[in-house]
Parts: structure tokens; sequence; C-alpha cells
């Protein structure tokens, strides 16, 4: 019974997860007929609508940044079992971002806009086409272990949970973020760029560095010399190298961001 409660919590997390992700494509691109990013409440002031917003993301930040420390994770699972560790942090991101896009103060005011149709076009093919990254990227480094669902399949058959072993493969050889890549073209790839959207992507940006910076200070620890030397190999997030050798790999990688 307990195995089968820990994978039942594995897939509310992971079906909310599903509809966070499907909701921010929506919300960030205006797309779908849903609450958007600039249809959403309206804001009293702008001042409002920027601290109200801010508010949002900085809470899904900070919430997100420590609960993928490796302090965090050792804490946590004093009070719940280990192999829904993953599947909490994914519940808790989830949750957070869909009270984001609920509580959005929308700042529809236009900031830039693209009126030629052929660079109108690209830049919505450029939105997708990061949507795109962001899901390739996850399935490169086994999606179902990334969003917790493998953690609790190992529960329910009542085996030890095997680590995904550190790869690099396809775009990992080019770039050691290519999910993260992935979101910062569908932000940006705007060919109406509104005041709201231009604050989010902004603010993401931002939380993406800094994010960046605590993976990699983690990965580096936990694999000492060996990532050290993916780092000089493969750029953070723009490819202007050569591809990594498969035989310098760590056994596996860890999530944390």
């Amino acid at each position: 019974m307990k195995r089968a409660i820990i994978f039942a919590y594995g897939l509310i997390a992971y079906a909310a997860f599903f509809v966070s992700i499907l909701w921010a494509m929506g919300f960030v691109g205006n797309y779908f007929g849903l609450r958007s990013i600039d249809s959403g409440q309206p804001a009293p002031s702008a001042v409002a609508a920027i601290l109200v917003n801010s508010l949002l993301l900085g809470a899904f930040a900070i919430s997100h940044t420590v609960m993928a420390r490796k302090g965090f994770k050792s804490w946590i699972v004093n009070y719940i079992p280990p192999a829904a560790e993953r599947s909490t942090f994914v519940l808790v991101a989830s949750l957070l971002l869909l009270l984001t896009f609920w509580q959005w103060q929308a700042m529809p005011a236009t900031v830039w806009k693209v009126d030629h149709p052929i660079a109108a076009g690209l830049l919505q093919v450029s939105y997708w086409f990061g949507w795109f990254m962001v899901f390739f990227s996850s399935f490169l480094i086994n999606h179902f272990d990334l969003f917790g669902l493998r953690q609790v399949t190992f529960a329910l058959r009542g085996q030890a949970y095997q680590p995904v072993r550190f790869r690099t493969t396809i775009l990992y050889k080019f770039v050691r973020h290519p999910l993260l890549l992935g979101f910062l073209i569908a932000f940006w790839s705007a060919p109406v760029m509104s005041e709201g959207r231009l604050l989010f992507a902004l603010l993401t940006t931002a939380y993406i560095f800094v994010g960046i910076q605590f993976e990699e200070r983690d990965l580096a620890t936990e694999h000492g010399e060996v990532y050290r030397r993916y780092q000089r190999s493969v750029p953070m997030l723009i490819p202007h190298k050569g591809i990594v050798d498969e035989a310098a790999l760590a056994p596996r990688r860890p999530h944390t961001v």
C-alpha cells in the first residue's frame, strides 16, 4: 500500500507538471486562449504589477533553488520517503508556476513590435523551437527521472533506485545547459514584446543565470575534475567549441536546477 501511495503521488506531481508546462507555453506566448501574460488580472498601477509579478516569480525561484540543493534533499527525506523527494520538488514548483499564471498582473503596453511578416513568423518559429529544445533536452537526460516518475516506479517495484548515468548526448555535446537555453529562446522570441512579457523574460533570465551557478557548483563538487574538464570543453549556453569526449563522462548527472 505504501508503494502504491508513493507511485500515485508521483503521478499527481507529474500531472501537475504537465498542466503547468502546457499552460506556460500558452501563457508566455499568448496562445491557446488561456489566461496569458498579457490578458491576466489587471493591476491598479504599473508599480503594483511589477511588485506582485516579481514576488510571484521570486517565490518560485527561491523555492526551486532551495529544494534543488543537496542539503535540503538530505533534510526532507527525514520526513518523506526518498522515492518521493523528486516528485515533491516537481509538485511544489508546478503549483507555484500555476499560482504565478493565475495571479499574474497584466502589463499589456507594447515595448516593441516586429511588423515584417517574415521576421515575425521566424520569431514565432523560434518560440516553439525553444520549447522543443526544453522537452528534447529533458529526454536526453531522462525525462521521467527528471520529473520524478522513474523514482516512484522503482519504489512501486520494491527496487533500489538506480541513478541516471552522467552522459552528454546530442545537444549536451555542444552546450552544458540546452534545456535552459531552450527556455531563454522561448522567453525572448516575441514578435510583440509587452511590458509584462519583458519583465517576465528579464526576471526568468536573471534566475536562470543565478541557478546555473548553483548547479555548476554542485556538479563540480559531485564529479570533481571530470566535470571541470567538461566545463572547459563545452560552453555553458552558446555553442562555440568542439564536442566533448564521451570517455570523460561522470557516472551520472544529478538533478539540481
